[in-house]
């Protein structure tokens, strides 16, 4: 387990102009989002897709190395223009190459945004890939456990190939990123300090690795009841890039075990709910029994960002994303009213 101390960012003075990449019409998720009430917060997940910078990683080389993978400047303004619309308070990030990287693209991108607390802790992943937090609040915690260890061996095959890990031992493939952030009083009617803890998921992905995700949500699951647990009354929020749709074992596991979807347990997904540019739903925003009392009835969305047709999706790395693009994702979010009930 690592956990680091916080200090909030100071914000560079400098910021880009604004610049509309918005589809008038997108392919996915909603046109614009929605407004913010006075008296919510508002939460988000945001795959960024390889936000790498343009500094050489010695530890890493050949297929790992991060050098020829630097975020072209165009999908960094793109990724800006998509938060600036999002206007979320907190957001969980995914595919982040590391805390660096992610302060020059807050500092450079970003910079009037309010997000002064910034969080990214390497979690060990051969890429050199974490999850992270940018927040206006202050955050308190943030751990990781690095090659979190999962109890069981992978299989010989992989669908019908030999699984090059068959016999070894299962960890984490992306260690959770636990964070707890506090609302100050006064902030949208917090009559008290409102603490929310979050974990940041990025699962396996792969198609034939139900096994390892399946094994992921069995640990985090323990985690999350390890600090219900400690707090019963602990607000609870998890959220990320699960990859894997929602009838999936390592989904509904979650579900199963008392967490709730913010857009309904049985939800029906339609385009305006589709979050990557497959046509798959596959990032998800999850609150506890405790949180779910606090979630502004109809208030998650997902918002609309330039994206590959389905059909080119399927041929990514030869295909040219389109104007705008920042990532084959779409950021996901919901309102939250701090104030415990």
């Amino acid at each position: 387990m690592l956990t680091r101390r916080l200090l909030p960012v100071l914000i560079a003075t400098f910021v880009l102009p604004a610049i509309s990449l918005a589809q008038d019409a997108p392919r996915l998720g909603v046109a614009e989002a929605p407004a913010k009430s006075r008296d919510v917060i508002r939460v988000a997940t945001y795959n960024l897709l390889n936000l790498f910078d343009d500094r050489d990683d010695p530890a890493l080389s050949g297929d790992a190395e991060d050098i020829d993978d630097a975020k072209p400047s165009s999908q960094k303004t793109a990724a800006a223009e998509a938060i600036r619309r999002l206007d979320a308070d907190v957001i969980g990030l995914q595919e982040i190459e590391s805390y660096d990287a992610l302060s020059d693209f807050v500092h450079e991108y970003l910079g009037d945004m309010g997000y002064e607390h910034i969080v990214s802790i390497d979690v060990g992943q051969e890429r050199g890939i974490e999850q992270a937090v940018i927040s206006r609040f202050p955050i308190n915690e943030a751990v990781v456990w690095p090659h979190l260890a999962l109890g069981g061996q992978h299989p010989e095959m992989y669908g019908n190939q030999p699984n090059r890990y068959a016999g070894e031992p299962i960890f984490c493939r992306r260690s959770p990123l636990r964070v707890t952030f506090e609302v100050p009083v006064g902030h949208a009617g917090a009559t008290d300090p409102y603490l929310l803890t979050m974990f940041v998921l990025h699962h396996k992905s792969g198609r034939y690795n139900d096994y390892w995700r399946n094994a992921e949500t069995v640990r985090i699951i323990k985690m999350i009841k390890e600090v219900e647990g400690d707090d019963p009354e602990r607000n609870i929020v998890i959220l990320g890039d699960f990859n894997a749709q929602r009838t999936a074992w390592s989904v509904d596991g979650y579900m199963r075990a008392g967490m709730n979807d913010v857009f309904g347990n049985e939800r029906q997904i339609d385009a305006s709910q589709t979050t990557h540019e497959s046509g798959r739903c596959i990032d998800y925003i999850l609150v506890n029994e405790a949180l779910s009392h606090e979630v502004k009835d109809n208030s998650a969305f997902v918002l609309g960002v330039p994206v590959r047709s389905e059909a080119d999706a399927r041929r990514w790395y030869e295909t040219d994303p389109p104007a705008g693009y920042a990532s084959d994702h779409m950021p996901v979010a919901v309102d939250i009213r701090p104030v415990d009930r």
